[in-house]
């Protein structure tokens, strides 16, 4: 039964009887256990298109199910109980009916998976079912409760447990726990979690409804080879950003895949199923993750499990990478790494993932090593793998190679001289003259006079000119390119007026942020660093990371502040301060909660959780800075919170004494300005 579809119509069409479609159905399960989780996919999008009764659905559900039950496919993308090390079932043993006079009299009914039809406490219409896991089915429902309230939106998702996982003696507890942790994770791509409820024996799990389509359902679509580098790029970040989200508080995935990866009609991506997800960073006063482990349970998808995760080690972020890197080799290529076999399986046959066509030795260098078969030599987070993923194909260094290039081939083609900027000319003798007997040759005219070229000692007096401002000029030609920071008050005319008068400047092009007078201080004793740093070729970098930030680094009252910072191409310090619109400076790095700041080269990091630093009173412009040092700023931590003005000029002193000792180049320096506000009433 190739196509359960349009066996589905034929049934109801009367085209086959019932008995022969379920012996057919049967048949099928038996011969390719495999296709059962496709066999559900099609049931549910059938049902969508021409709805079936509910007897009818109920029934042809259990079938297949019966099948996934069965299954011990350990290539296939399902979550299964790792028994012992390479042995895989399905995801909860069989349950088991009690004694009949331990049912207090009660009638005994056979258990069932609620199906579509039914209704959840009287309040939750299950209407389709859109997705299976290893813990449970998952519906759209309707919320009578939202439909009489006449809510826009009265759909929600249900992920009901498993009659098979139910059997499991801590399964209750794993969905109550997945729902606790998932609340917690409050991100734009991971799936919002509302409550956990139960239904007699039926426990369920109330989430966002996601319209939309799994990222397994794209991969597994006939014909699919791959996609673009930029297309892929995008989901990928979508789902690095989550995974790191995670990661910073505590969480890591344990069953990261691709039908755990929802991509929503509006293009959004959205991580769901952190419900083997365990904690990493075990908190003292989180006593009860003591009490119950989800690991404990041994769920994985062995595709997409680590060699660590098999091998029952403690969870640690890099497994989750691996599974994201194998993820990305797919979205590239449309093939496994390790052609689905197990991380062990491959280790143990010495199996090397082949370099995807038309992936850069950079990039396929920075995947390569997400998907290490070893722990300790895998990329150690998140955020250093998009960091890699998303770096351009060439380096500077490359570029100029080709620009040269370009410059030697025109000089080939029109025989003109060349004048290179920063360095002087050198005059090269003409080759001896071989006579010839053709007509002499007529004395040659004098060239016009070249226009000169920008001076870079002119341009950069000039730029130090310009107070309140952070900025870096590069030419190309007579054409001026400058970017940083300038104060309002100064303004983009007037600087391109002060640089257009520079000797052999013909144009000036401004990619500049204004800067508000109560940030000049913070800009004027940063600025020479981060011009330095970024002449040097730059690195260092922060941006705002608060969920839900409006466009422009706009945050609201009591939203919580948060960045994403990378240090320099060394060894470093970090510090970050957040410089507040009422002239205090807070230090959010170092700081009595986080003393350790000391980073490796180009280390990635969030600074900041939900409801650490909080907006508040007065509002304006504010700046956060990074600043990053080969020796740390100060010998002691600094008050929590204290003066900028007094800050600044202290740290203008060290900086001074570490740029002596270790070079201007060894400090780096980046800023992000926002803008903060009152919440609308």
């Amino acid at each position: 039964m190739d196509n359960l579809a349009q066996a589905i119509q034929q049934l109801q069409s009367g085209a086959l009887e019932r008995s022969d479609f379920f012996i057919q159905l049967d048949r099928a399960l038996a011969s390719a256990p495999g296709n059962a989780v496709r066999m559900l996919e099609a049931l549910s999008e059938q049902h969508a298109r021409s709805p079936l009764a509910p007897e009818l659905y109920a029934e042809v559900q259990q079938h297949i199910e019966r099948s996934l039950k069965a299954r011990k496919n350990a290539g296939a993308d399902d979550t299964f109980v790792q028994t012992r090390p390479g042995a895989f079932v399905p995801a909860a043993p069989p349950v088991t009916t009690p004694p009949r006079d331990e049912l207090d009299d009660q009638e005994a009914e056979p258990e069932r998976m609620k199906a579509v039809g039914d209704t959840l406490n009287g309040r939750f219409v299950l209407e389709e079912c859109v997705g299976f896991g290893g813990m449970g089915t998952v519906y759209k429902a309707l919320d009578l409760r939202k439909l009489e309230a006449a809510d826009r939106k009265p759909y929600i998702a249900i992920k009901v447990l498993n009659v098979q996982f139910r059997g499991h003696p801590k399964s209750l507890i794993a969905l109550q726990r997945e729902a606790r942790k998932a609340q917690a994770l409050a991100h734009p791509n991971i799936v919002s979690v509302y409550d956990f409820d139960r239904d007699g024996q039926t426990v369920y799990l109330t989430m966002e409804y996601l319209s939309g389509k799994s990222l397994s359902q794209m991969l597994r679509a006939p014909g699919f080879t791959g996609m673009p580098y930029a297309d892929a790029l995008k989901i990928v970040e979508g789902m690095g950003k989550a995974l790191a989200y995670a990661h910073e508080r505590g969480f890591v995935h344990c069953d990261f895949k691709p039908g755990n990866v929802i991509l929503t009609d509006s293009g959004v991506v959205k991580v769901i199923d952190f419900g083997i997800a365990r904690v990493f960073q075990k908190a003292e006063e989180e006593v009860d993750v003591t009490v119950f482990d989800p690991g404990s349970l041994g769920a994985l998808t062995p595709a997409y499990a680590s060699p660590e995760m098999l091998e029952h080690l403690e969870p640690d972020p890099r497994d989750d990478i691996y599974a994201l890197s194998c993820i990305t080799y797919e979205l590239l290529t449309g093939s496994h790494p390790f052609n689905r076999l197990s991380a062990l399986q491959a280790r143990a046959a010495g199996i090397k993932p082949q370099q995807p066509p038309g992936l850069s030795r950079a990039r396929w260098r920075a995947l390569k090593d997400g998907l290490s078969l070893e722990r300790a030599t895998r990329t150690p987070t998140v955020n250093r793998l998009l960091s890699q993923l998303s770096e351009p194909d060439h380096g500077p260094r490359n570029k100029m190679l080709a620009m040269v290039g370009g410059g030697i081939a025109a000089l080939l083609i029109a025989g003109v001289a060349v004048w290179r900027f920063g360095l002087p000319g050198k005059s090269v003798a003409p080759p001896p003259a071989v006579a010839t007997q053709q007509a002499p040759v007529p004395a040659p005219v004098a060239p016009p006079a070249a226009a000169p070229m920008p001076d870079p000692a002119a341009i950069a007096a000039a730029l130090a000119a310009v107070p309140c401002s952070a900025l870096l000029a590069t030419a190309t030609g007579r054409t001026l390119r400058v970017q940083g920071y300038l104060a309002k008050a100064y303004g983009n005319a007037r600087l391109s007026e002060t640089l257009g008068a520079v000797t052999g400047v013909s144009a000036v092009e401004l990619d500049v942020q204004p800067v508000a007078d109560n940030n000049c201080a913070v800009i004027s004793a940063l600025g020479p660093y981060w011009s330095a740093h970024r002449r040097a070729g730059g690195g260092a970098k922060i941006v705002l990371s608060t969920p839900g930030a409006a466009a422009g680094n706009v945050l609201t009252d009591g939203d919580s502040l948060m960045v994403d910072i990378t240090t320099a191409g060394a060894d470093s310090f970090a510090t970050v301060d957040y410089f507040e619109a009422d002239g205090s400076v807070v230090h959010l790095l170092p700081n009595l909660r986080a003393r350790d700041n000391r980073a490796p080269p180009r280390y990635t990091a969030t600074i900041g959780s939900l409801g650490n630093w909080m907006i508040a009173k007065p509002f304006g412009s504010e700046i956060v800075a990074l600043v990053t040092t080969p020796v740390p700023l100060f010998d002691a931590l600094r008050p929590e919170t204290e003066s900028a003005a007094d800050y600044l000029r202290a740290l203008e002193d060290r900086l001074k004494q570490a740029s002596a000792s270790a070079g201007g180049n060894a400090i780096a320096v980046d800023f992000v300005q926002i803008s903060t506000r009152a919440r609308k009433r």
